[in-house]
């Protein structure tokens, strides 16, 4: 199963890294090991996201930038609300990444 990095960039993948750099460094890890958790990550987050996750959210904002390149679309809003069933939130910027889902079972 392919995965994108995505995840990587998010507050949990972030701090995943940073202790994994740190445990390397420290000689407690191989560099080897830590690549193979953070591929495993990447394939946790998105198996995941796909059966766990079942809200749908609606998203209406002011769009500010849209980029595609290489099959991924990156959309900032401006002034941004995220809406669901039983709440609503507002941010005044939010950047969306969004991946051809096809391209993971390549």
């Amino acid at each position: 199963m392919a995965t994108f990095e995505l995840y990587r960039r998010s507050t949990i993948g972030m701090c995943l890294t940073e202790t994994l750099d740190e445990m390397v460094q420290s000689g407690t890890l191989s560099p080897e090991l830590a690549i193979q958790v953070l591929v495993q990550f990447d394939k946790s987050m998105t198996e995941a996201l796909e059966s766990q996750v079942k809200t749908k959210v609606s998203i209406k904002g002011h769009l500010h930038t849209y980029r595609f390149c290489d099959n991924v679309w990156t959309f900032i809003l401006q002034d941004a609300m995220f809406k669901s069933e039983d709440r609503q939130e507002n941010v005044s910027q939010v950047k969306i990444v969004a991946c051809d889902s096809k391209l993971l079972t390549q």
